[in-house]
């Protein structure tokens, strides 16, 4: 299993996770109790019940490099750039806009 924790401006709001069934999001119940509280995206609002898909959320999938700095990051990584969560743990710790999504080590 594949996990990083996903923090919005520097909270930590969840955790994004990927297993033999596909993806799974779910938010921390303490982010979710804050006044602080805000989705990570509009496509994600928050509840207590996990998101789940086969694929890659399209909102995460959104915050991995794409064209040629997808190509060198592969390259540079040696990431296939199927794997989608590989990539969004390697290279969105320190992406544009709110969302971090840092790996979690088992």
């Amino acid at each position: 299993m594949h996990k990083g924790k996903v923090y919005f401006k520097n909270l930590f709001a969840g955790i994004v996770s990927e297993d033999e069934n596909g993806f799974s999001f779910f938010y921390d119940e303490t982010y979710l109790k804050s006044e602080k509280a805000k989705p990570i995206s509009l496509t994600m609002p928050l509840r207590n019940e996990p998101y789940t898909n086969s694929d890659l959320f399209p909102f995460f999938d959104g915050l991995i490099p794409e064209g040629w700095l997808l190509d060198i990051a592969g390259k540079n990584w040696m990431i296939d750039e199927k794997n989608r969560m590989e990539l969004l743990l390697t290279f969105c710790i320190d992406c544009a806009g709110a969302v971090s999504v840092i790996p979690v080590m088992e």
